[in-house]
């Protein structure tokens, strides 16, 4: 089946398959002796769209300092201090001093799901942060067990890292992106079991490697690309353990030096052929950074599982799931955002937690809840609609009649594109569709969606989704210095650069160093950045492919090939039976 999306009109398709995933992830009630069906439309938008309206509701960077609603201390939140939601911290919210029940509402047929859903969010406490486990680690969002740790995102199990992002099991680690166990690394991606690497991407099983790209069980290594179990190599070529040493030890990097090193290596990187994909240990899969999956269709950075389809950062164990961002430990659910740990057969979710299932249209929902429609922060609770309990029955009875209004062309949504609630794309009825832009508590510029599909703030109001302007007060420094009136060498850095404020060269953005990281650089030597740490975070991110699928042919046999390299590119892209020749 064609469709034309119904924000960007560019043709996408429905398949079978997708059809008849959806009717699996439909609710069924069984209200009299045959069960009552009630299927989920197809899409109306194409898979970015839908993508793009789904972390417009997803803020991970952005954090602010804002006063608990229920305790009144102060803490690190999601929200900035202007934002008029009731927020909790996190002691306050998974605590028993509240119940959600407390804001139950009556349905009200009269008016939109999606009006009396947006009313009920703005009433309900929110979870601040997702910060589970840590120890002198509160800075960090969407982690879990983090010790000694500032500003990382996604990250877990680690010890001593600092502004990373999908760091799991690390120690001493900085300026990281979906790097797993090692350990005293620095700008390292997309990286496992590496000891000792710096300004190198796919590296697996290797130690002391630098400015390289796909090693795998490599040791000593500078400048090199595309190389196995190879040790004492400067760009590709063996040298003696004497002249490595000679060429790497005491190196104190500066800037120019590392740029340099950078450009050079850069050029023996386009002569080396490229996996076309890394696609590792799975069966029919299409996207890229995919382990351990079988029918993974346009899926990126999954890792564990099978049956899944546009899904994007599926941490580990995600299985029958379509359209989802950042899921964990999750069977059959559909328009998922950031969740996991047992969850069942959910759909239009956002951020459920320990064991949610048979639920649809929730927020923050946890604790082997079930039976929740359009709910928000409910825990160990069963049969409810906007936060109010119902009994088995009578949520049977109620949920279809909901969801039929729902279908209506009398629905305010419908009633023209002025309309508040018809903004963030929605289609000729609210059920099938994902919470619109327009009710997110987040701004555009504060969530992933700015990230994956950028926009300026002109282009974000005249398509209807939120700006903010809001800036945290900056604290209190002996003095700002440009970045580039800093020394280039970690020798001449002064301990009183604690106390200064640094202006990024791009964004001009001030941020601080803290004592953590300017001892990691001295051990390292390695220069004081000159980026903001969310500019370091864009340029790693510009390292990697694009989450974006294009038909090209291999370089070398001609065979069709899906890949992220778009056809203009300069690499020389290889099939996979095409690479693993050139490499071994």
């Amino acid at each position: 089946m064609q469709k034309i999306c119904k924000t960007c009109n560019q043709n996408f398709e429905i398949t079978d398959d997708d059809l008849i995933f959806l009717e699996k992830i439909s609710p069924v009630f069984n209200i009299t002796q045959e069960s009552l069906h009630l299927k989920i439309p197809a899409p109306t938008l194409c898979p970015d769209c839908r993508m793009q309206r789904r972390l417009s509701w997803r803020n991970e960077r952005h954090l602010y300092m804002r006063k608990c609603d229920l305790c009144e201390k102060s803490s690190v939140m999601l929200y900035s201090p202007d934002k008029k939601y009731t927020v909790y911290c996190r002691n306050c919210w998974w605590s028993d001093k509240w119940d959600p029940l407390n804001y139950g509402k009556d349905y009200n047929f009269n008016k939109s799901f999606f009006e009396q859903f947006e009313n009920l969010l703005q009433k309900t406490p929110l979870l601040g942060l997702w910060n589970v486990h840590d120890e002198n680690a509160e800075y960090n969002n969407n982690s879990f067990y983090l010790k000694n740790s500032y500003m990382n995102f996604n990250s877990d199990k680690s010890d001593r890292i600092f502004y990373g992002y999908g760091v799991e099991n690390c120690i001493d680690c900085i300026d990281c992106t979906f790097t797993h166990d090692s350990e005293l690394c620095y700008e390292c991606i997309d990286s496992e079991n590496i000891y000792q690497c710096l300004f190198s991407q796919n590296l697996k099983n290797s130690n002391e490697c630098y400015f390289s790209t796909d090693l795998i069980g490599c040791s000593k290594c500078f400048a090199c690309h595309g190389l196995r179990n190879k040790e004492y190599f400067i760009f590709n070529e063996k040298v003696t353990k004497e002249i490595f040493e000679e060429k790497t030890k005491n190196l104190i990097f500066t800037h120019n030096l590392i740029n340099d090193f950078k450009k050079q290596s850069q050029n023996l990187y386009l002569k080396i052929p490229k996996r076309f994909a890394q696609i590792i240990n799975s069966e029919n899969c299409t996207g890229d950074q995919i382990r351990n999956y079988k029918n993974a269709i346009n899926c990126f950075d999954c890792t564990g599982g099978e049956n899944i389809k546009n899904v994007t950062y599926g941490a580990f164990d995600v299985n029958n799931t379509e359209d989802a961002y950042a899921a964990g430990s999750i069977n059959f659910a559909y328009e998922f955002l950031g969740g996991g740990f047992g969850i069942n057969n959910v759909a239009f979710t956002i951020n459920p937690a320990n064991g949610l299932s048979n639920s649809y249209y929730t927020i923050q929902c946890a604790n082997n809840s079930a039976n929740l429609f359009g709910s928000i922060g409910l825990k160990h609770k069963e049969y409810c609609i906007l936060n109010k309990q119902y009994s088995k029955k009578e949520y049977e009875k109620l949920v279809p009649k909901i969801i039929e209004a729902m279908k209506s062309p009398k629905s305010p949504l419908t009633r023209g594109l002025g309309h508040p609630l018809d903004k963030g794309g929605l289609g000729d009825c609210e059920w099938g569709e994902f919470f619109p832009s327009s009710i997110s508590p987040f701004a555009y510029n504060e969530t992933l969606a700015q990230e994956y599909f950028p926009l300026t703030k002109e282009q974000a109001l005249s398509k209807d989704f939120k700006w903010s302007d809001y800036e945290p007060e900056f604290p209190h420094v002996e003095k700002t210095i440009p970045a580039n009136l800093l020394p280039d060498s970690i020798n001449d850095i002064p301990d009183d650069i604690l106390n200064w404020a640094i202006e990024c060269e791009i964004s001009k953005k001030p941020f601080k160093i803290i004592k953590p990281e300017l001892d990691f650089y001295r051990k390292m030597n390695l220069p004081i950045p000159r980026r903001h740490t969310d500019q370091r975070h864009k340029d790693r991110m510009a390292l990697r492919n694009p989450r974006k699928l294009w038909k090209r042919n291999c370089m070398k046999c001609n065979t069709e090939i899906q890949t992220t390299y778009s056809p203009e590119r300069k690499e020389m892209v290889y099939c996979e039976k095409c690479y693993l020749q050139a490499v071994y």
